[in-house]
């Protein structure tokens, strides 16, 4: 993940419009949901990486690795 992808994600989460200096109650709502986006962007990385491990990759790893973003 890269600077643009981060940019991108806080403004899909609607964290750009807030500030800490405006109103707080809702720049921490749109920090956790952009936590969130970060959250599941490195979760399926990881996925990514684990099927990709040729021979030693497994498909049950990268399951569990997205199965943490639905707890």
């Amino acid at each position: 993940m890269d600077k643009d992808d981060i940019i991108l994600m806080a403004d899909a989460s609607g964290m750009s419009f807030y500030g800490m200096g405006k109103d707080r109650e809702k720049f921490i709502y749109y920090l956790k949901a952009f936590a969130k986006l970060i959250a599941a962007a490195e979760r399926e990385a990881c996925a990514v990486i684990c099927e990709a491990q040729g021979e030693y990759g497994d498909e049950q790893y990268a399951a569990a690795i997205r199965a943490r973003g639905n707890t």
